[in-house]
């Protein structure tokens, strides 16, 4: 059943995604063939009607509703293999007759941007990623109403956390085509497990630690949850929105001002004038505003921002390599003009 209902679930995004009509945006960039391909903006849509399908399904049947969390562990499974498999399909129809390019192909992928029936994979799988996410928290949650007949105010407000931060995803699931992981990084293992893996089942950990944790929620962890909630996702979508809009638009404001920029190629203005990954930091803190309402029952959901803080602090390090390859002396001018790369006066 784990494995005939994740597969269904695939199908039925990748089904929406191949048929269901939306405006579409040219890549940043060519693809492996020289051509500049497109990606059709519909997950609004597939979010949308997952999330009235959950709604309902909430309402009138709870249990059925909590199904994927009672069957987490075989969901778990059945994620891995696919994962496995699909990337070892996708190795093998990339890879010419007769061509080897061994575990490093496998697990790195060979070509960028693989398409299947119209449908462009790599941009496909953020939707199964954060749509499967958002279907494992509310069976969370219809799990301890099934439970305990009503839910904490802890869940209550993660809930909110996580459906905002996930919609804003999808709203804004243009701005995607920028992304490093879109540019650059061919489609291979590692961006197959991450999505359909480590995403929807360890990003959601603190969900599942909040099912079991029934203390009140201070007024005061509340207001500071909120703060960091609300501040973070300002300093992460206001970020990434900036870079979007000038990426777009080269006659774009930023906070009321004509975008400043180094060559016409550098963005100095906003929050790209303060520091280098601030869209980073911003992203952070969101996952630790909602981390903080686990409380210290268990360590299990401090390990997400941890892994996040690793990895965005790799990543910028990369980035930078990469940006000065890029740039050249140009970019040593912006680093002068943005000192800091995700925490000012410390890193």
């Amino acid at each position: 059943m784990a494995a005939l209902a994740l597969m269904a679930f695939v199908l039925v995004l990748f089904a929406g995604s191949r048929w269901i009509p939306g405006p579409s945006v040219p890549a940043a960039v060519t693809d492996d063939s020289g051509i500049r391909r497109t990606y059709r903006l519909n997950g609004i849509w597939l979010f949308a009607l997952t999330a009235c399908v959950a709604t309902g399904c909430g309402l009138l049947s709870p249990r059925t509703l909590a199904w994927p969390h009672r069957h987490w562990s075989e969901l778990l499974l059945w994620a891995n293999v696919f994962a496995f498999t699909f990337a070892w399909l996708l190795f093998r129809s990339c890879v010419a007759p007769g061509e080897r390019r061994g575990l490093a192909g496998y697990f790195y992928g060979v070509e960028l941007n693989p398409v299947w029936a119209g449908v462009n994979l790599k941009f496909f799988s953020y939707r199964p990623s954060l749509i499967g996410l958002l279907v494992l928290n509310l069976s969370a949650a219809a799990a301890q109403y099934t439970d305990h007949g009503s839910l904490s105010g802890r869940m209550l407000l993660y809930q909110i956390f996580f459906f905002v931060y996930v919609a804003n995803y999808f709203q804004f699931e243009g701005g995607m085509v920028h992304t490093w992981d879109l540019v650059a990084e061919k489609f291979g293992w590692g961006l197959v497990w991450g999505d359909y893996v480590l995403v929807p089942f360890f990003y959601g950990i603190a969900g599942r630690t909040l099912l079991h944790v029934r203390d009140p929620l201070p007024a005061w962890l509340a207001a500071v949850c909120c703060a960091l909630f609300v501040f973070g996702f300002w300093l992460f979508r206001g970020a990434n929105d900036q870079k979007h809009r000038f990426k777009t638009d080269g006659a774009a404001t930023i906070w009321g001002r004509p975008a400043e920029t180094l060559d016409g190629r550098l963005l100095v203005s906003g929050f790209w004038g303060i520091g280098r990954k601030l869209n980073y930091t911003g992203e952070l803190l969101v996952y630790l505003s909602w981390t903080l309402l686990c409380g210290t029952t268990s360590v299990l959901p401090y390990l997400l921002p941890a892994f996040l803080l690793v990895l965005f602090v790799h990543r910028a390090h990369r980035d930078d390599r990469r940006c000065r390859a890029k740039y050249g002396e140009l970019w040593d001018e912006y680093c002068r003009r943005a000192r800091f790369r995700m925490f000012p006066y410390v890193y």
